[in-house]
């Protein structure tokens, strides 16, 4: 009988404080394997694994694409490249991404819940927004359990709080007793894997992350598990579905595979929005600048007619870009307002 051996992490902001708090504190001989994904910029190698071997007992490295799973060992998912767990073995996949993340907690705790059922432990730390609840979900769909750091000591709430607000947790706790709590989990026997079958939306969305479907495949899978909507993906401007519309949390997915709970789409609409002005604002600039150089021109020419004209037209637009720029600066008034309502 197998243990709660397959933990599964996720962090982002305040996450090598939290990490290493939890990772520090392991045994040695604890008979289980750790899965972690931090949010790190996607241009910058990573120390990570180095620094949590340093500071523990276990081994830490980033794994390869198909790599053997190992007991006693904590693997790192790499930057910009998604990690997956199979049975046996790991992905490490530059598939899209997954509410702006990539790697993404919610796809490696999905690929595990599938993989592990009730064998996986789910763990959300600190960090911004709230990436992980979703993949959290589906570790408690199938049979795993739930661990979220208390967001009154987290240094960035938001995630442990989304994930309290959104999932059946069964243990909250601060960061001090979680190691404990986690060796305690990885002795005791999982119950029976076929008491939760993997869901179809769980099933498909682990494909849609591994990206080994052709086009129609996609499309097919996306229509099996959504319902479309009017609205447009904001990374690619493809068709996006609904996912799980009958779930509190409102999320959306598109057939190439980018995935937003509705907090990180409605940001990335206010944001798209928000380049669209300031191209319009250049494009009209550009304008300005022109019909003032052919004013110039016509008066060398003096044609003064249509010098004043164009140099008329320069002057209204120039009030139509202040009245776009104002527009712009007030936005980020309702940007902030936005996303102080995604931390609640």
């Amino acid at each position: 009988m197998f243990g709660h051996d397959i933990i599964v992490m996720g962090t982002s902001a305040g996450g090598l404080k939290a990490l290493g708090a939890i990772l520090g504190a392991l045994p040695s001989d604890i008979d289980a394997t750790v899965f972690i994904v931090q949010h790190l910029a996607a241009d910058k190698p990573s120390i990570l694994p180095k620094i949590l071997t340093d500071i523990g007992s276990l081994p830490a490295s980033h794994p390869s694409d198909g790599e053997l799973i190992q007991k006693g060992r904590i693997y790192v998912a790499l930057p910009d490249y998604h990690l997956l767990v199979n049975e046996g073995s790991i992905r490490v996949v530059r598939g899209p991404q997954e509410n702006r993340f990539r790697p993404a907690i919610d796809s490696l705790f999905r690929s595990a819940a599938r993989a592990y059922g009730t064998r996986v432990v789910g763990v959300v730390l600190t960090g911004y927004l709230d990436d992980g609840t979703v993949g959290l979900q589906a570790v408690k769909k199938c049979g795993g359990i739930a661990i979220v750091q208390d967001p009154d000591e987290a240094e960035y709430p938001s995630m442990a709080k989304s994930a309290l607000q959104y999932v059946k947790v069964d243990h909250c706790l601060p960061l001090a007793k979680i190691p404990d709590l986690l060796v305690r989990l990885s002795n005791e026997p999982a119950s029976t894997e076929g008491s939760y079958p993997v869901t179809e939306e769980i099933e498909a969305e682990s494909k849609i992350a591994e990206q080994q479907m052709n086009t129609q495949e996609f499309l097919k899978t996306v229509e099996s598990i959504g319902t479309r909507t009017t609205y447009t993906c904001p990374e690619c401007n493809g068709s996006i579905w609904q996912i799980g519309d009958s779930e509190p949390l409102m999320r959306f997915r598109c057939h190439i595979g980018h995935s937003y709970t509705a907090n990180v789409f409605l940001a990335e609409q206010t944001q798209n929005l928000e380049n669209s002005l300031w191209t319009a604002v250049r494009v009209m600039e550009e304008k300005v600048t022109f019909l003032r150089h052919l004013s110039e021109q016509m008066k060398n020419y003096n044609l003064m007619t249509t010098a004043t004209k164009y140099e008329d037209n320069a002057k209204n637009m120039d009030k139509e870009v202040i009245a776009i720029r104002e527009l712009i600066l007030n936005g980020f008034a309702t940007k902030r307002a936005i996303d102080e309502a995604g931390e609640e």
